[in-house]
């Protein structure tokens, strides 16, 4: 399951869009990145990197933790994206992506259930031998 979050900045020059290559956005991309290298949180956001979709970037956000750091540099983000580019009508957005969390294996019960899921022949083991894996 995604979630996604898109936010609309309008340009604020009428100039010409000029048009730029991957090549170059990804050049602009890690100058800003190294930029904030003493940023530990946003260096690591900034260096996951992104996919381009015309003018607009999507940045891929792996935690809720992640979204109010873009946001709160975003403004700046696009700004200087932007004026590197001489491209007004880039756009950012990002995509949470929830990764299902494993469950913990704690207990020896649990731990067997486990290695049952993945070779059934456990459980005819351990009803041959009378075994107690809660022991």
């Amino acid at each position: 399951m995604s979630k996604e979050v898109v936010t609309d900045e309008k340009p604020k020059s009428s100039s010409p869009d000029k048009p730029f290559t991957d090549d170059e956005l990804s050049e602009v991309w890690s100058k800003l990145a190294e930029s904030r290298k003493d940023q530990a949180a946003t260096y690591q956001l900034l260096s996951r990197g992104y996919l381009r979709e015309g003018n607009t970037l999507v940045i891929h956000l792996n935690n809720p933790v992640e979204e109010p750091l873009l946001q709160s540099m975003k403004t700046d983000l696009v700004s200087y994206l932007r004026e590197s580019l001489s491209n007004n009508s880039l756009q950012l957005r990002s995509l949470m992506f929830e990764v299902a969390a494993n469950k913990m294996i704690y207990t020896n019960k649990e731990k067997f259930e486990a290695m049952a899921q993945k070779n059934p022949l456990l459980l005819e083991m351990r009803d041959k031998f009378g075994l107690d894996p809660d022991f």
